[in-house]
């Protein structure tokens, strides 16, 4: 499981340190995509798996699945953990979120999210603000 909030940076290269308590959890080789809130999805290869299995049964006849199938496909892509513990991100990646230099990669439970240092401050800012209503709107959901 990942959890925690971690600060790094891009290099001009768009190599990005993989904070040490995420490496052996991610494995060696893992998959990066376009994330929800602009931001990247990283997925350790069987968590990867198991979310391809879940896009292929989306109907397909569906505008709306198909458009996210094509965004999420489109943008994956596995990644090496070199012996820096840096993986290399592509340019239209390090784009779509934005990443010039500062980022914040947070473990989200069965994956990590890489963030511009300036969009996840923005994003934690105006969730925190709202906490309380969001846990009120989820239903069902008691911890």
């Amino acid at each position: 499981m990942f959890m925690g909030e971690y600060q790094h940076s891009v290099d001009a290269k768009g190599r990005l340190i993989i904070p040490s308590k995420f490496r052996e959890d991610l494995g060696n080789t893992f998959v990066i995509t376009r994330g929800l809130d602009n931001c990247l999805f990283g997925y350790p290869m069987d968590e990867w798996r198991k979310l391809e299995e879940k896009l292929k049964e989306l109907p397909m006849t569906k505008k709306d699945a198909r458009a996210f199938a094509r965004f999420f496909f489109s943008g994956a892509t596995e990644v090496e953990i070199d012996k820096q513990g840096r993986i290399n991100i592509p340019s239209t990646l390090t784009t779509y979120a934005k990443l010039e230099k500062e980022c914040v990669v947070v473990g989200v439970s069965s994956k990590i999210e890489i963030w511009a240092k300036e969009s996840w401050e923005s994003y934690f800012n105006e969730a925190e603000n709202s906490f309380n209503e969001i846990a009120e709107n989820l239903i069902g959901f008691d911890f």
